[in-house]
């Protein structure tokens, strides 16, 4: 009797404390399971908060060609011709509506923002922290952030915590733009409506892959909608506890080669 196939025709990962370790890098265990699911015809795509300018090194360091969902579900972006496919912008207005109104709530904010395209650098203000080892340029005016499109805006708060300031900021601006948490210290706003399930659909349907054909992999509540995408969602072991809770299953952590012991056992299986 020959082998069942792989059971999922899409292997979707988020990046930071998914398919990266601490340092950034991936490893050798993960990258050779991740080629023998490609073999076995499925098709990988990552799904990352990452706007393309601080994912296209990774990507590049991976050998990815193919196409990578950015931005939150922003930017659909074809890697192999370094090129974007589909992008959504942030409305200046409306986001700068939303700050007026979350701060006139709870004080002044950390600014950064991420502007859009290939090439978009990301910006950021006084007081705000920088993800350590990703570029970014300083500005001592942040009225300059508002000048061109921008895909997101990053806001810190000097003493609310993440949750915190997720719970603050939808309460306050919920009907005007969309709050997420990607990673400590990482709070955002983006478009109303827009999460990496708006991008994960439409690059999905270039490959002509169903959501019911889907197994993702994330560890913040910005997977959450991923996960209700996807056929099957599996949370790292250092996934923040939203997550998990809405998961499929929980896996070994990011530093454990959490994605190389789901797909090893489904390839095991099939």
């Amino acid at each position: 009797m020959s082998p069942a196939p792989f059971p999922y025709k899409l292997v979707a990962t988020d990046l930071d404390g998914t398919l990266l370790r601490g340092d950034d890098t991936v490893s050798e265990r993960t990258r050779e399971a991740l080629v023998a699911v490609t073999a076995a015809g499925a098709a990988h795509i990552i799904v990352t908060g990452r706007a393309v300018p601080w994912t296209r090194s990774v990507l590049d360091d991976l050998g990815y060609k193919g196409i990578a969902v950015c931005g939150q579900g922003a930017q659909v972006y074809d890697a192999g011709a370094h090129r974007l496919l589909t992008s959504v912008t942030l409305d200046r207005q409306l986001a700068g509506l939303a700050l007026s109104k979350l701060e006139a709530e709870v004080g002044p904010l950390a600014l950064a923002a991420s502007r859009d395209g290939v090439d978009g650098d990301v910006l950021f203000g006084p007081g705000y922290r920088v993800q350590e080892g990703l570029p970014a340029l300083y500005l001592e005016d942040t009225a300059q952030v508002w000048t061109a499109p921008l895909n997101k805006l990053y806001i810190q708060h000097p003493e609310l915590d993440d949750d915190a300031l997720v719970k603050v900021a939808r309460e306050t601006v919920g009907s005007l733009v969309d709050i997420v948490m990607a990673g400590p210290g990482i709070v955002e706003i983006l478009p109303l409506g827009l999460t990496k399930a708006t991008g994960l659909s439409l690059a999905a349907r270039r490959l002509g892959v169903k959501a019911a054909e889907t197994i993702a992999f994330g560890d913040m509540p910005n997977d959450i909608p991923m996960f209700g995408w996807a056929a099957h969602g599996v949370a790292m072991a250092n996934a923040h506890a939203e997550l998990k809770a809405v998961a499929d299953e929980v896996t070994s952590s990011n530093e454990e080669d959490g994605i190389a012991v789901v797909l090893e056992r489904l390839l095991g299986a099939a």
